[in-house]
Parts: structure tokens; sequence; C-alpha cells
């Protein structure tokens, strides 16, 4: 479990294939930023831009993650070099400063605004059809690994769009700074909705 919290960002330096066939997954080196890495061990999860993924290889300041291409063909910003936010798991000691968050990414959102309003950012976000029904006004979600608050949802057909506002801290010390229009970024919906919409689909096959 994580929390939507970056505790760093750090730098995809390089990508190898784990085999020769079209659909082999990727083995990333991570360089970790100011991420700690003592305390992580073997098998240790971390969150890149919100998926979770286990360490296969580390050193005190860096780490390596295989990824197979279902995760790739579900996720985005994780095939390439590039910087990532990182977090890693929770511990009963931890802070929740943000919410309960799996690191399973749900589906892929669209940038279809980021603009600057005052001294904040407002990003629009574009969320297909399967997952505008878990995403509410002041509801929390988690785009490319950072726990944020909805500020408004507007309902279209094709599913919602739905606006999120920015401090600068969050610019600062996250890679959303680099979003770009049409870009895409994962979403993880909120735990508390998912099993909210499960208990309701059974109670109505039940009446």
């Amino acid at each position: 479990m994580f929390t939507g919290i970056v505790a760093a960002v750090g730098t995809i330096t390089s990508i190898t294939s784990l085999g020769t066939q079209a659909d082999a997954g990727l083995r990333l080196a991570v360089d970790a930023g100011g991420l700690p890495l003592a305390d992580v061990a073997i098998g240790d999860s971390i969150a890149l831009n919100g998926a979770c993924m286990t360490v296969v290889e580390k050193t005190d300041t860096h780490f390596a993650v295989d990824i197979s291409r279902e995760s790739l063909n579900r996720t985005a910003g994780l095939d390439a070099p590039g910087e990532v936010n990182l977090e890693k798991a929770l511990t009963l000691a931890d802070r929740l400063g943000g919410h309960m968050v799996s690191g399973h990414v749900d589906g892929l959102g669209i940038v279809r605004r980021f603009a600057p309003v005052g001294e904040s950012w407002e990003l629009v976000i574009e969320a297909p059809k399967e997952l505008a029904k878990f995403l509410a006004y002041k509801g929390s979600v988690v785009i490319n690994g950072v726990s944020l608050t909805i500020n408004r949802v507007d309902d279209t057909a094709t599913g919602c769009e739905f606006s999120i506002n920015l401090i600068p801290h969050t610019i600062e010390v996250t890679t959303l700074k680099h979003l770009k229009f049409n870009g895409k970024v994962n979403l993880e919906i909120d735990l508390i909705a998912r099993y909210v919409e499960r208990m309701l689909s059974l109670s109505g096959q039940s009446n």
C-alpha cells in the first residue's frame, strides 16, 4: 500500500528487453534521486508513477524493476528513459498524508488542460467511461502516483473530465510539471469508491 505522497523524483536511466519475442517485458534501471534505499530489500515494492513495482536489483543509489508487457500496455511513462515519481511502500509507522493507494493503475487519462491560474495550476483530465462513475467532487484520485483532490467533474458522452488544482509545491516536487496537452497519465481510483460500487451492484442483483 501507498499514500500517493511522492517521496522523490527518480530517473529511468536505461531499459532492457527481457526477451526477444514481441510481447517481452522490460527491465528498468532507475536512479533513485533523493529516495533513500538503505531500508529497501530485493522483493520490496516501490511505486513508479503510481504503478507498484518489485525491486529486483539495487545499490545504494539505484534499483531495477521488471515490468511485463501487459503492465506496459496499461500504463504511461514507463517505457522510456525519463523522470518518474517514486514512493516506497507504507510501513505501519508512516503518516497517511494522502489516501490509501494500492499502486494498481486502473486506466489512462488524457490531459485536456494544464495552465496557470494565479499562483497555482489547473489540470483537467479526460477519464474513460469505465472510470467516470468513481470520480466525484472533493473525492480522491491518483495521477501518476500523486494523491490529489478533485475540484470539478463534468460528464461527457465518452466518460468525464475532471479538474484538479495543483499548488506550487506539488508542481515543484513531482513530475506533473512535465505534463503536456493530450499526453497520457496513469489513473488510480479511490479504493472506497471501488468497494461501494461493488456492494451497490450486488445489492441491485439481489432485489
